[in-house]
């Protein structure tokens, strides 16, 4: 077979894998070369304790891919427990020590099973059940935010307090840490500027929660197909700023567009120049078909170092 014939066919089964041919080999390449022992990924104090300034994301695990749904199925039906348990481990063998919990579907037994074996991880749980006294007594987070889609509801509803009461409640149920977490950067600010009793922020880097009219606004009057997981290049640096400029410790999530950037390296270091020191990025882990694992903390240890 001819270098070229051989070269062509390696790049159509990337593309077909959804990966960028040369960058990925590459990409690789250097992975594989760096023994795993020497990647730990930087700690910062988040309030009084050690936490990774990468922690890990939920979505994939129960198979939320925020793409198309035959890819939602495909992360379903790969992770098991026995996955889910296998990539909590190897996420803390990098350093990695908490992880962002979401109490439905096997959550709960996945999570007993890893703390069976072992792990050693910290929870901070995104509170989506209606009475956030739910997931608080059944897992016991460390700390926990008010899930974005909760708060994006309530603002979109003019009813931004019933957000600002469920953080309440979690402080009055014990979480130790309380956050309250939005994908559109000026229901943030305004949070901030009302004062609420709250610890930290969680962010989304893309803003996917616009109304179809917004979008069809930005987009001169179309709207394409998944309106409700459109995200625009433009939108990061906005919450970046936020981030940066209030005092508060955040979180920024989704700063890979739920898989769809091109270029994970520079996503990683872009989040970690944009944020503050002592923030954090959340990022979901899906690797069947590279080391996404070793990859996402290998750009974490060397972008992630703080500069103070």
């Amino acid at each position: 077979m001819t270098k070229t014939r051989r070269t062509f066919l390696k790049t159509t089964a990337a593309l077909a894998a959804g990966i960028t041919p040369a960058w990925s080999q590459r990409q690789r390449d250097r992975l594989e070369s760096i023994p795993d022992s020497a990647i730990q990924v930087p700690k910062v104090k988040f309030f009084g304790a050690d936490i990774s300034r990468l922690i890990l994301g939920v979505n994939p695990f129960y198979g939320f891919s925020h793409n198309v749904y035959n890819y939602s199925i495909v992360m379903r039906e790969w992770y098991t427990q026995a996955r889910v348990v296998e990539v909590l481990k190897r996420a803390e063998s990098f350093g990695i020590n908490a992880f962002n919990y979401v109490h439905m579907s096997r959550g709960q037994a996945d999570w007993e099973r890893y703390l069976a074996e072992g792990g050693k991880m910290r929870l901070i749980a995104q509170a989506t059940t209606e009475d956030p006294a739910e997931v608080i007594e059944a897992v016991k987070p460390w700390a926990a935010w008010v899930q974005g889609e909760i708060t994006d509801a309530a603002y979109r509803e003019g009813k931004l307090h019933k957000a600002r009461d469920y953080a309440k409640k979690m402080r009055d149920l014990g979480v130790a840490v309380v956050g309250v977490a939005s994908h559109i950067p000026e229901v943030l600010m305004e949070i901030e500027e009302q004062g609420w009793d709250v610890d930290f922020y969680a962010g989304c880097a893309y803003n996917i929660r616009r109304t179809r009219d917004e979008f069809r606004k930005l987009l001169g009057g179309e709207l394409p197909e998944l309106p409700n997981d459109i995200y625009l290049q433009d939108d990061p640096p906005r919450m970046y700023k936020f981030m940066r400029q209030c005092k508060k410790p955040c979180i920024a999530y989704k700063i890979l567009a739920a898989g769809r950037v091109s270029n994970v390296e520079m996503a990683f270091k872009r989040a970690f120049d944009s944020i503050k020191p002592n923030d954090l990025v959340c990022v979901g882990m899906f690797p069947r078909v590279k080391d996404e694992v070793k990859e996402d903390a290998y750009f974490a240890s060397r972008y992630g170092v703080s500069a103070t």
